[in-house]
């Protein structure tokens, strides 16, 4: 069923460099989401940037493009490359996710304290695994995870978890586990130029092994909370982060 009301044509943003809107863009969009799954990425397909709005039929969507398209994404994620290549090939513009919790984690930062530990962590040789910078606010790093443990006793809960519907409440460090995804390159969002496109900043490697997520976590805690403190001192009448 189609939205009840979508922006004029000419409101619709312009193709954009990172567009797949020729063969090669096409092709270099799958062959990166191809990579992603034989990495062990987990991918389903999600929303894509339709003007200023949504593809999804919610009319007022509050996160445009950046969610599945089923309801059973759980399910329906998988790693197999074939089955990736045929979503996208189906649907040129759609952005894809990936399930965090199964094969791997994601510590999800703002953007400059995920450039304060990067630059920590490679001058200690601490190997990152891939690192992905989404938008102009927030800078991914894809961990191995703490697992799904049939016992659910054996489960430890951290007040970082984060939850797709619980994301606002995580402005700092935001941990993605069991039930939780995020973007995967390459994805675009509404909006002009580079600031609205998710890409890889370290791309996953296929048979890499992923870092135990508390070998980054010090650098990744630390660097947020000086963030925080920063913006505290520039911004001191508003709450981070402004919005």
């Amino acid at each position: 069923m189609e939205r009840a009301s979508r922006f004029p044509r000419w409101l619709r943003r312009r193709p954009r460099s990172g567009d797949a809107s020729g063969a090669g863009g096409a092709q270099a969009r799958e062959d990166l989401l191809r990579a992603a799954a034989e990495a062990g990425f987990p991918l389903a397909p999600a929303a894509h940037p339709e003007g200023y709005g949504c593809s999804c039929v919610r009319i007022g969507c509050p996160t445009p493009g950046r969610h599945p398209v089923s309801f059973a994404w759980q399910t329906q994620a998988t790693t197999d490359p074939d089955q990736v290549a045929r979503w996208a090939q189906g649907e040129p513009r759609a952005n894809f996710v990936t399930a965090t919790g199964r094969n791997h984690d994601v510590l999800d930062v703002p953007l400059e304290a995920g450039r304060a530990a990067l630059d920590r962590l490679d001058a200690e040789g601490v190997v990152t695994g891939p690192v992905a910078v989404a938008e102009s606010d927030r800078m991914f790093f894809f961990t191995a995870t703490r697992g799904t443990p049939d016992d659910e006793d054996e489960w430890w809960p951290c007040e970082l978890d984060c939850h797709p519907e619980t994301m606002d409440e995580h402005p700092g460090l935001r941990w993605h586990c069991r039930g939780s995804y995020v973007l995967v390159p390459p994805a675009t969002l509404p909006g002009e130029g580079p600031d609205t496109e998710v890409r890889w900043l370290r791309p996953p490697v296929p048979g890499e092994t992923l870092p135990e997520p508390l070998t980054l976590l010090e650098a990744l805690t630390d660097a947020c909370a000086a963030h925080v403190g920063d913006a505290a001192d520039h911004e001191p009448s508003a709450p981070w982060p402004a919005r």
